[in-house]
């Protein structure tokens, strides 16, 4: 991970808000940064914050499947995914999907305000850093196993 971190910005319809005045208040320290978000989300942080921003398709066509993917190909350091706990979401197993690899692949994973508040205020943020990830060949032999 490099001193200008991949950072995702994603938001759940009833969080949308919450993600903008966050990156409002971080506009500053986020526009050193490489900013990906999926479709809805991107256009309002672009709009709002006047921050580049690389944007994927929404969340429910695809958004959350193509974030998991750059997470598995290294591509993408830092997941900030306001996510709304009150609301049953039609593309439920695609967050889980996504949450699932960023604990897979160790990549930060921020899902409140307080929680991407630690994070940008830590002093990893703006370094260098080599999270360390877990061997999980070991798996594989028990995957084959039970095909």
């Amino acid at each position: 991970m490099t001193q200008k971190k991949r950072i995702a910005l994603v938001a759940h319809d009833e969080r949308k808000d919450d993600l903008k005045a966050w990156a409002k208040d971080n506009a500053e320290t986020l526009k050193q940064h490489e900013i990906f978000a999926t479709g809805t989300t991107g256009k309002l942080i672009q709009d709002s914050c006047n921050l580049p921003v690389n944007r994927l398709k929404s969340g429910p066509l695809g958004g959350d499947q193509q974030l998991g993917a750059m997470i598995a190909e290294e591509k993408l350091d830092i997941l900030i995914f306001f996510w709304d706990p009150m609301a049953a979401q039609p593309h439920d197993v695609d967050v889980k999907a996504l949450l699932r690899m960023a604990v897979l692949y160790n990549v930060p994973c921020a899902c409140n305000r307080s929680t991407a508040d630690y994070m940008v205020s830590s002093e990893l943020f703006s370094k260098d850093y080599n999270p360390i990830r877990k061997d999980y060949s070991g798996y594989l032999g028990r995957f084959e196993e039970n095909q």
